[in-house]
């Protein structure tokens, strides 16, 4: 059997295009990884649910590619995409909850229908952090009602993080060429991070955010995988001007659809890179001690690091932020979309999940409930105080922030050691990129952050430190 462990989307393709594999066999090879790794063996549950008609599509590919040639770089590839995407296919579309287990959404989302288009080969769907980790304060990392608890596959006693956990481990173990994660605070950085993978969160605008199960405006897809130049391949291909989503109304002549134009190994030399060292609770001393290596490697590669370049935190605690922001808007975006994609009868609102949960509390709510309760209580009509006050206050000063520190300290981004809060509160992109393994058997990322609609220049940059670099940690199995 074809090996596709490692395999780059470039080697693929190549192979690919060569005859030497075809896309059926890519399927077959990539199940075969999942049915060792992920559902026995470590049994790591970073896959939920597999699409029934993936072998079909693969082999109509084939034939295509036969008959006219490829589409693109992304023509017979098997990708692996978040659970909280709509797919208008025969799998469901859940967020991980008991309460939709039986959903079958009634149309792809719009980021689904460019990845059909560009060829790809959607393989399934990917385990998270049930309702990207807005359910209840105390719900691991990880874990949903439908896939259970997702295992790191660097070891037991490792946080995989989330909430695009499930995106982040497949990744990282080669069960699919590429994944797609969702981020609304930290969801693709922090699991790209602890997977060693590389993943962006991009500008909220520049992927549509139609279809995709909601927390608030933060939310956006982005991609995940082994390396930066195959996330600039999938990249390309994820975005769209929708006219259902009005964020991306603002993106034309900001979207590129070859990021990869833009990957030079001496991107970095010249540049002035701030060093944000705002405190990480959430990481290891020693995980904290890659990142310092790892700025060796940016100075190496020629950039100029600037000290004392923290972002700045506008907004209390990390995770929420926006606290009052996302409760409120959580309702109303989560109404809108059981309403355009939900198709079952009992479940047309966020009140009727919290009712559902509650009457299947041992099953739904391991770890209770409390956030998507306390979201229900609101109005769902945005008129309160607190969240017009609150709204105003995040997006003015977290953009205002960011925009700021880059123009008084003449700087071409900012790294840090994983996620920033800052950064997804305004709707601005940050990548992570591994910066290799803790002592204490943990990894770590090394985060670029930039300006509104930076993503080149953020790619750039993160290829240059990765070529120099090679500090991605390939797990044992």
């Amino acid at each position: 059997m074809y090996d596709v462990k490692e395999k780059s989307l470039r080697t693929l393709q190549k192979d690919l295009e060569a005859g030497n594999v075809t896309s059926e066999e890519l399927v077959f090879a990539y199940l075969q990884r999942i049915a060792d790794f992920d559902q026995s063996g470590p049994s790591l549950h970073s896959v939920l649910e597999i699409n029934p008609d993936a072998i079909d599509i693969a082999a109509a590919l084939d034939r295509e590619r036969k008959l006219k040639g490829s589409r693109g770089p992304l023509h017979g590839i098997p990708v692996l995409v978040k659970d909280n995407i709509a797919t208008g296919d025969r799998m469901h579309t859940s967020a991980g909850a008991e309460s939709l287990k039986d959903n079958f959404a009634a149309d792809d989302s719009e980021v689904i229908r460019k990845l059909r288009e560009a060829g790809a080969v959607i393989l399934g769907k990917t385990n998270l952090s049930e309702f990207a980790r807005f359910m209840a304060m105390e719900v691991p990392n990880g874990y949903s009602a439908r896939g259970g608890q997702c295992k790191s596959p660097y070891g037991e006693d490792v946080d995989p993080l989330g909430s695009s956990t499930g995106s982040g481990i497949a990744a990282s173990m080669s069960f699919a060429a590429v994944t797609v994660g969702t981020e609304t605070s930290g969801s693709i950085i922090s699991p790209s991070s602890a997977n060693s993978v590389a993943g962006l969160k991009p500008t909220v605008g520049l992927i549509s955010r139609s279809g995709i199960i909601p927390i608030n405006y933060q939310d956006t897809a982005g991609p995940m995988g082994r390396s930066v130049e195959d996330i600039a391949i999938l990249l390309g291909e994820m975005c769209s001007e929708d006219p259902d989503d009005p964020a991306t109304q603002a993106n034309e002549g900001l979207v590129y659809k070859d990021y990869t134009q833009f990957l030079k190994k001496d991107a970095l030399k010249g540049k002035r890179i701030g060093v944000s060292r705002v405190a990480r609770p959430w990481y290891s001393r020693e995980q904290l001690a890659v990142f310092e290596k790892s700025l060796k490697y940016l100075e190496k590669a020629g950039a100029v690091l600037v000290q004392d370049c923290d972002l700045p935190e506008v907004v209390p605690a990390a995770g929420f932020l926006t606290a009052a922001v996302m409760h409120f808007e959580f309702k109303r975006y989560m109404d809108a979309w059981l309403a355009d994609y939900c198709t079952l009868p009992d479940i047309r609102t966020l009140n009727d999940i919290v009712k559902y949960n509650r009457e299947h509390a041992e099953t739904a709510i391991k770890y209770g409930q409390d956030i998507l309760e306390a979201c229900a209580e609101t109005s769902g009509n945005l008129t309160e105080s607190d969240y017009l006050h609150e709204k105003v206050r995040v997006l003015r000063e977290s953009r205002a922030g960011i925009d700021a520190l880059l123009k008084e300290k003449k700087l071409d981004a900012v790294v840090c050691p994983g996620p920033s809060a800052i950064v997804p509160t305004a709707g601005y992109p940050i990548l992570s990129v591994p910066a290799g393994m803790a002592e204490d058997g943990r990894p770590m990322g090394l985060s670029f952050v930039g300006g509104a609609y930076s993503e080149a220049q953020l790619l750039a940059y993160g290829y240059a430190f990765e070529q120099i670099s090679g500090l991605r940690v390939i797990p044992e199995y």
